[in-house]
């Protein structure tokens, strides 16, 4: 009967696909050498040894913890609604029962559950909360849930005097919902609201904390939480955010964020497995939030998605600060010989710790793990709930700031250089935290002629490509194109003359590639412009006596990185690990395209700026933080949240429209081709006083 159930796991299917390496990174030495550096600079910032006292840590950790629920999306945390639990059947084993039930953490947001009981209960019972791994158990379109795959674990604890309850996770649950919104789905504004689905998971374990104490059977004062893999990762979760948990065994659920972004681990995870890193932490931060209550790491020593040296390090800050709680002996670190699997090793080695800090209990194991039931057995339910919000709470979880009403809107612009000064500030601190500390405006590395096609432009020109350094381990190049008169200087950068109005056009890949058919001499002949709308655009500009840059951000057009589409999530998938994004470093780079440009002129030009669809927002928001602009043009502003732009937590501070605002505000901006609602508060900035 077994054999026509599907057992599987997504996590290893992941595994299975991605080698352990930077894989992503292998063909793009300077971004490695960017994330290489990111990484560093956090690990120096963030190292536990930094607390040398257990009063400094004692400060500290309150906020600490704050910053976590933040960054799972749980500031504020959701109201505690009634949890309407409901069993729906029983299933008996010779010295142990099962109830089969569900309750809401949220209105809507199920969560299906088997609680594992003794037959014989004489007492309040020490409660393991299990969370389960990313394990598939399917018949057709039905899931009967993870809880099925690890099962056996909920059996082991039930047969030796615990009340184990075990809950399915949002992905993979009878409920499915979705863990990769960024691996899989493109759901990049996942960033943008600071929703991570290892928010959702961290929710539900809390609600799950609230329901056994509502079960006499249990022991308020001695539960304990582990799981493996996905279950590991809730595990540290909860067990950081909850003091209700008094013991804790996260398997195969950490390692450090060097492993995950320098060495290629994230390529392995799906979303569930990190947190929306907008304080720039490394993991071992996570960890010490569950000291002093006892801890045991565990992990396998061949696990490629959690590798050894990483876990080792986590223990080895983390020992730090039992140390200073004079609390060692409550931390242990278990290695096993292994690949990432739930092996029988690794479940001895869990069940012993939780005897021995919950029932004071140091007696051999003498019964194995064992799965006893059939998937449908353990089923919840036979009827999906039509109320469901399992497969769209990526949408609401996380509270994000809502478009400004008309007379909202009204309000800020009448006092708009003090809200905008106070926003500006909130941003930076909370949103664009990445950003290099501004210096002088960045130096040119090098320049080189254009051979520029001269056959179909209106007026002669001379090109030049320059090279320059946007941040450390980021070089970019712009194109300069000059109508060419005698008096011109024929270098770069003299080439930018003072006094000569300045038009940089920030391109997309689409556009790059027009502007190299209509401007640079290849050899392939003659080019057609006059059906090229982006050329026509740039030869209007140059007719009215511009200068024009031609400029891609990082990751565009000469400035792009090596790889396939997969490759190219991986890589902003690791931006988001080191509390950034890939629009955030766009928007840096265009600041410091302004920034150069103003300098080489000399500060005495005026600089216009011309972006359409997403480097239209990214212009926006560089005008904001960039002094300099003239004016700024935008079109195809869209408010779709696929297409807006990515900025890490950005959106539970201000919304799009405000976005605009601010650029508003800080220089004259001309949008057309967009939102009749930001053409609307284009409009308004003329009603204002």
């Amino acid at each position: 009967m077994r054999g026509c159930f599907c057992f599987g796991s997504c996590l290893l299917l992941l595994l299975n696909a991605v080698p352990a390496a930077d894989q992503s990174l292998v063909e793009n030495p300077e971004l490695a050498a960017y994330f290489e550096a990111e990484v560093s600079k956090i690990e120096s910032q963030n190292t536990l040894f930094n607390y040398t006292t257990l009063g400094g840590w004692e400060a500290a950790r309150p906020q600490l913890r704050q910053r976590l629920f933040s960054m799972l999306g749980l500031q504020p945390l959701p109201e505690r609604t009634a949890l309407q639990p409901q069993v729906v059947g029983v299933v008996e084993e010779a010295d142990f029962r099962v109830e089969k039930l569900h309750f809401q953490s949220s209105p809507g947001l199920y969560v299906t559950a088997n609680l594992y009981l003794p037959k014989v209960i004489e007492g309040p019972l020490p409660a393991v909360l299990y969370v389960c791994g990313h394990a598939s158990v399917k018949e057709g379109s039905t899931s009967f849930g993870n809880k099925v795959g690890y099962q056996h674990h909920g059996a082991w604890y039930a047969r030796n005097g615990y009340a184990c309850l075990t809950i399915d996770t949002l992905q993979l649950g009878e409920i499915e919902g979705i863990h990769h919104g960024t691996y899989k789905y493109n759901r990049w504004w996942w960033n943008s609201s600071g929703y991570t689905p290892a928010g959702v998971e961290a929710w539900n374990c809390i609600r799950a904390l609230d329901y056994l104490e509502t079960r006499s059977e249990v022991d308020q004062n001695r539960v304990g939480v582990t799981g493996r893999s996905g279950g590991g990762a809730y595990s540290w979760w909860i067990a950081a955010l909850d003091d209700r948990i008094k013991c804790a065994v996260p398997v195969a659920g950490i390692t450090t964020l060097r492993n995950h972004v320098v060495d290629g681990c994230v390529e392995g995870h799906c979303d569930c497995m990190f947190m929306a890193n907008l304080f720039r932490w490394d993991y071992a931060s996570v960890a010490a939030l569950v000291a002093p209550r006892p801890l045991l790491i565990s992990n396998s020593d061949k696990d490629t998605i959690f590798p050894l040296e990483g876990v080792v390090e986590i223990h080895r800050q983390t020992r730090h600060i039992y140390e200073l709680y004079g609390k060692s002996d409550q931390l242990g670190l278990q290695i096993t010989e292994g690949p990432h699997k739930d092996t029988q090793e690794l479940r001895v080695h869990a069940f012993r710790w939780m005897n021995r800090w919950l029932k004071n209990d140091d007696a051999l194991v003498d019964k194995t793990a064992t799965k006893f039931f059939e998937p449908p057995q353990l089923q919840v339910f036979t009827e999906l709930p039509e109320d469901e919000r399992n497969t769209s709470i990526d949408k609401d979880f996380v509270i994000t700031a809502a478009a400004p009403s008309e007379q909202e809107s009204f309000a800020m612009l009448k006092d708009r250089f003090d809200w905008a000064k106070v926003t500006k500030s909130k941003l930076l601190a909370d949103v664009f935290v990445a950003w290099p500390t501004a210096a002088d405006w960045p130096q040119v590395l090098s320049s080189e002629q254009l051979a520029i096609r001269q056959d179909v432009q209106s007026v002669r020109l001379l090109g030049h490509r320059a090279k320059f350094k946007s941040e450390d381990h980021v070089s970019l190049t712009l194109d300069l194109l000059t109508p060419l008169e005698n008096s011109e200087e024929s270098t770069f950068p003299k080439s930018v003359s003072n006094g000569r109005s300045i038009c940089l056009v920030v391109a997309d890949k689409r556009q790059w590639q027009q502007y190299l058919t209509g401007f640079i001499a290849t050899g392939d002949g003659a080019a057609e412009t006059s059906a090229n709308d982006f050329c026509k655009l740039i030869n209007s500009k140059l007719d009215g006596g511009f200068q024009v840059v031609v400029f891609c951000p990082r990751g565009v057009g000469p400035n792009a990185w090596v790889g396939d589409e997969k490759k190219q999530i991986q890589i902003r998938r690791r931006f988001q690990l080191i509390g950034t994004t890939v629009d955030t470093a766009r928007v840096w780079d265009i600041r410091q395209a302004i920034a150069m440009l103003r300098g080489l002129a000399g500060g005495k030009s005026k600089l216009d700026v011309i972006a359409t669809g997403t480097n239209g927002w990214l212009s926006l928001v560089a005008v904001t933080f960039q002094q300099g602009v003239s004016s700024l043009s935008v079109s195809g502003l869209d408010l779709s949240p696929d297409q807006l732009p990515v900025f890490l937590g950005q959106a539970r501070i201000v919304s799009p429209h405000e976005l605009f605002m601010l650029a508003a505000v800080q220089c004259p901006v001309a949008v057309s081709d967009s939102s009749s609602e930001l053409i609307r508060l284009q409009q308004m900035l003329t009603e204002v006083p």
